[in-house]
């Protein structure tokens, strides 16, 4: 990838859109993540206002140090960045309370996962309202395109998604041309959704880099009878969440009306 030229092409789109649009700047949820820094860094590169903004629920203090640091560091090399914290602990806690709880543990758990995530976007839409912001997604190509591993209407529910057409390995070789902090880059992914520390490879079971892998052989055509072992284990891991996740990845079925109807 020739890294210098992507990411002057990404801040030139970021830019050139918000000029079109006429609006006055971006909204980035920042956890901690490859993903989010890299986002907001790219944004703050554009020159136009960049508020990043802090989000957690019950978060692991491990995010919120790493996202604290990615923060100060935008901060002191662009003066257009500037950020809020909004604690979404107690919110969580009171839809918790409002909710009926009498299903499976699991379904519950899951359900929850995805609730943090889609009171998250709430907040980012409702500061993008106050200052005529658009919300900017973080999700790269493997996650919104590849598995689906992501929040419908929660970090799904974006404007923009400058980084969605660059796999996660691209992400990090972009992240650490752009000088996203240390601790970032080498820290293991994760949604945070859970309150636990549980990482995105032990919830899919699969890495990145096998996604990737996976993704490319079926792009080409490729069929997991082509493959034996573990690779055999990813490709199935990998076209299993493909298929039922398409739902996130498709436009909104409409049901059309035959005219002779109307």
């Amino acid at each position: 990838m020739k890294t210098e030229k992507v990411a002057e092409h990404i801040i030139k789109w970021l830019k050139e859109y918000a000029e079109n649009t006429k609006i006055k700047g971006f909204v980035v949820g920042v956890s901690g993540g490859i993903d989010s820094a890299l986002t907001s860094t790219l944004c703050a590169k554009t020159g136009f206002p960049t508020l990043c903004v802090g989000l957690p629920i019950h978060q692991a203090a491990s995010h919120v140090s790493r996202a604290e640091e990615h923060i100060r560091q935008l901060k002191n090399n662009f003066k257009n960045v500037s950020d809020v914290n909004v604690d979404l602990t107690t919110t969580f806690e009171n839809f918790k309370k409002a909710v009926p709880t009498e299903v499976s543990s699991a379904k519950v758990d899951l359900s929850l996962a995805n609730t943090r995530a889609r009171l998250r976007m709430t907040t980012l839409y409702y500061l993008a309202g106050l200052h005529s912001y658009l919300v900017i997604g973080t999700g790269n190509k493997v996650e919104d395109f590849g598995v689906g591993f992501y929040t419908k209407y929660g970090d799904g529910g974006v404007d923009l998604s400058p980084i969605a057409d660059l796999m996660k390995s691209e992400v990090y070789e972009l992240a650490a041309f752009l000088g996203v902090p240390n601790s970032i880059q080498k820290a293991q992914p994760t949604d945070g959704l859970f309150g636990d520390s549980r990482t995105d490879e032990a919830q899919i079971g699969a890495s990145y880099d096998e996604l990737e892998w996976a993704m490319r052989m079926e792009n080409k055509g490729q069929s997991e009878n082509d493959f034996s072992g573990r690779e055999h284990e990813v490709f199935k891991i990998y076209t299993r969440l493909n298929n039922i996740n398409q739902h996130k990845m498709t436009p909104i079925p409409v049901c059309k009306i035959p005219t002779k109807l109307k």
